[in-house]
Parts: structure tokens; C-alpha cells; sequence
């Protein structure tokens, strides 16, 4: 069985879609992810949350449980899960985008949400 021998310092480094299936060497439909990227990023940031602090301790725990989160949420677009409209709308708070789609270039395109 092939070891992970990746960091979370990697991890925190990736930008893109693309960048964690690759650092987790899972394949994807590209086609899906082009179309489906803010939700599957945005569904995977919420997943894993609840993980990063119980596992903060423990960074090979960490690095299977970011790993079998990014597939499980691939796996529900896959499988075709559409977020409701509700879902979607609920990232505007008062009239105001929020967390990452409030980024403007200004603050050059990283603003570490």
C-alpha cells in the first residue's frame, strides 16, 4: 500500500480544485469539477472543518480524514447531489457576499478564509 507522505504544510498551500485531488493522487472528471467547483469546494471546506480541530493533534489522522472528506463529497456530485437554492443563497449575509467570495483582487485573491 502506498504511504501518504504529504504535509499539512502542503495541504495549506493548495488553491485550486485540481490542487487537492492531485495532492491526495485521486482521480476526477474535470468536466464535473469545471462545472461544479464552488460547490464542491465550498461543501468540502464545511466538511472538513469539524475534522481540522478533532484531529489537530495527530497530522496522518488529519491527512486520511481531509483525504476520505474530499472523496466524499466528489463522490455526492458524482452521485448527482445538487445544493438546494437555499443552500446557495445562504452565503449572502445582508445583501453581502461571504467568506471566500467576498475576496476582491484588490486583496490580491488570497484572503486565508
Amino acid at each position: 500500500m502506498h504511504k501518504l507522505t504529504k504535509s499539512l504544510d502542503e495541504f495549506y498551500e493548495l488553491t485550486d480544485a485540481e490542487d487537492y485531488f492531485d495532492f491526495f493522487e485521486l482521480d476526477y472528471d474535470q468536466s464535473l469539477v469545471n462545472v461544479k467547483r464552488f460547490h464542491i469546494l465550498r461543501e468540502y471546506g464545511s466538511l472538513i472543518e469539524t475534522g481540522m480541530e478533532n484531529f489537530k493533534t495527530e497530522e496522518s489522522r488529519l491527512l486520511d480524514f481531509l483525504k476520505f472528506s474530499l472523496l466524499k463529497v466528489y463522490g455526492d456530485f458524482k452521485n448527482g447531489y445538487a445544493p438546494s437554492a437555499a443552500d446557495v443563497w445562504n452565503m449572502f449575509k445582508d445583501g453581502k457576499l461571504s467568506g471566500c467570495m467576498s475576496c476582491t483582487p484588490v486583496q490580491g485573491n488570497s484572503c486565508g478564509c
